[in-house]
């Protein structure tokens, strides 16, 4: 890897920002993949493990998730 690359990777960690919007992206489109295919999404909620089944998936929840 050039080393410019390399700052720029190191920019990218220490701003954080680029990288949130990527995984809030990457969220979005798994959970609207799983709402399409008719398939639960597993979240971590109060300590357990919680299947949502897709019909009830909201997606404009999922728009408000950071």
């Amino acid at each position: 890897m050039a080393n410019n690359e390399e700052k720029n990777i190191s920019k990218l960690f220490q701003e954080g920002t680029p990288i949130d919007r990527a995984l809030a992206a990457a969220v979005k489109e798994a959970v609207l993949r799983h709402k399409q295919l008719g398939q639960p999404v597993t979240v971590w909620r109060d300590g357990k493990t919680v299947l949502i089944p897709p019909d009830t998936i909201n997606l404009d929840d999922v728009a408000q998730c950071k």
